[in-house]
């Protein structure tokens, strides 16, 4: 079977779908390959910053996020039991003064449908690419039955590809483009349980001399504990969790209500380059950045914004935004650069500290907090105001096949 389009989607994750939505809403053919047969209902990404949500209130959804969500407009530091700073995120947005917390599955449950409501075929499951050749006018991918190698399979033509397939890309593979990797020494144990009410819906850092623990509001009355270890958890394991997070910071989340664990050890990758001809690198694909601030997914949808009306613009006028591709590239590498520097820093505090350092760093915290322009400029930091200053729907001066408002 051969399948012509004009914009072939390989992933079919938050980042995937959300490109799809804003070319299906201007009237541009897309095909989205995914090899999952259906969602993964672990919570995994929960955190949707502004620049995002407003990326979201373009293709109709915003709405349905921050109904479905928690609102966190308030960040708490403590250590030893006492509250040593506070961040608010009242002033960071007009729209949105908050970051909202959601389940990556609902996340993905509400872009998938906007995708079908645009095009119901636009979306294909169970299906993995094979090969990727580009000749220069258009791209051809073959593509078979996810855990097949071989055997029967498709072929799909298109003006462009997108790989949104993730941090370990198989199209950035068949591609062979290389890449920058950096391993650190932060592994962490995470989990969610039933909220027992301590914080309502603020997000606390624990400043702890063992390291970090984080702790977020979900909905549903679900929260979630991050704990900051000195070498990989091995197994993961929610009584092991809850041990953990009782020693360093005196709560005892409910093991029995755990419905998410997971360990992991942090690394970043960076695509030494973001286009390959025709085919392009989105989201993690491109930037794997630590998950620690919750920027991966925010980064891959800023990507798509400034990405969007470039494919629409080279597809109505073709040849005439090479220059712009080469700029939309630049800037979006320098994006993820400063977003793994973010990634960097929130690492950094939340390291073990012996008690002197650990006060000393604290007082630095409350100092800041207390700030108010100090406040102001961390809390635009965290919610990725810097990684947006341009308008996100006509990067560059362009606008693509429709007027993007």
């Amino acid at each position: 079977m051969s399948t012509d389009t004009e914009v072939l989607i390989i992933g079919g994750g938050p980042v995937g779908l959300y490109l799809a939505a804003l070319l299906l809403q201007d009237g541009v053919s897309v095909r989205v390959l995914e090899q999952r047969q259906s969602r993964n209902l672990h919570s995994r990404a929960i955190g949707i910053h502004p620049p995002a949500l407003e990326g979201l209130q373009h293709i109709g959804i915003a709405a349905s996020a921050v109904q479905e969500g928690v609102q966190i407009r308030e960040g708490l530091a403590v250590s030893g039991g006492k509250t040593v700073g506070t961040m608010s995120f009242a002033g960071v947005s007009e729209a949105f003064p908050f970051v909202l917390a959601l389940p990556q599955f609902r996340t993905e449950r509400l872009l998938e449908e906007r995708v079908r409501q645009l095009d119901k075929a636009a979306l294909v499951r169970g299906v993995r690419v094979r090969r990727v050749k580009d000749d220069g006018g258009q791209v051809t991918v073959a593509a078979g039955p996810a855990g097949e190698d071989q055997g029967r399979g498709s072929t799909w033509t298109a003006s462009f590809v997108v790989a949104a397939d993730g941090a370990r890309s198989q199209v950035r593979g068949l591609l062979d483009v290389p890449v920058r990797q950096k391993k650190y020494p932060d592994h962490y144990l995470m989990g969610d349980f039933r909220d027992a009410g301590f914080y309502g819906e603020r997000a606390v850092l624990f400043l702890e001399p063992g390291g970090i623990v984080e702790s977020f509001p979900l909905p549903g009355g679900v929260r979630r504990w991050v704990v900051r270890l000195g070498r990989p958890a091995g197994t993961a394991a929610p009584d092991e969790l809850a041990q953990q997070v009782l020693r360093r910071t005196g709560i005892l989340p409910d093991a029995r209500t755990n419905t998410m664990v997971s360990a992991f050890s942090v690394r970043s990758t960076m695509a030494r380059r973001m286009m390959a001809g025709r085919v392009f690198l989105l989201g993690d694909a491109a930037h794997e950045i630590s998950p620690i601030g919750g920027q991966g997914m925010n980064l891959g949808w800023l990507d798509a914004c400034a990405l969007s009306p470039l494919l629409q613009a080279a597809l109505a006028t073709p040849g005439q935004v090479d220059r712009q591709f080469k700029e939309y590239q630049a800037s979006r590498q320098r994006a993820a650069r400063l977003a793994q520097r973010q990634s960097e820093i929130n690492m950094l505090l939340g390291r073990p500290l012996p008690r002197p350092l650990l006060d000393l760093r604290n007082l630095g915290i409350s100092a800041a907090a207390a700030t108010p322009s100090v406040n102001r400029w961390v809390a635009r930091r965290f919610t990725m105001q810097e990684l947006d200053r341009q308008p996100a729907w006509a990067p560059l001066g362009l606008t693509g096949r429709s007027r993007l408002t």
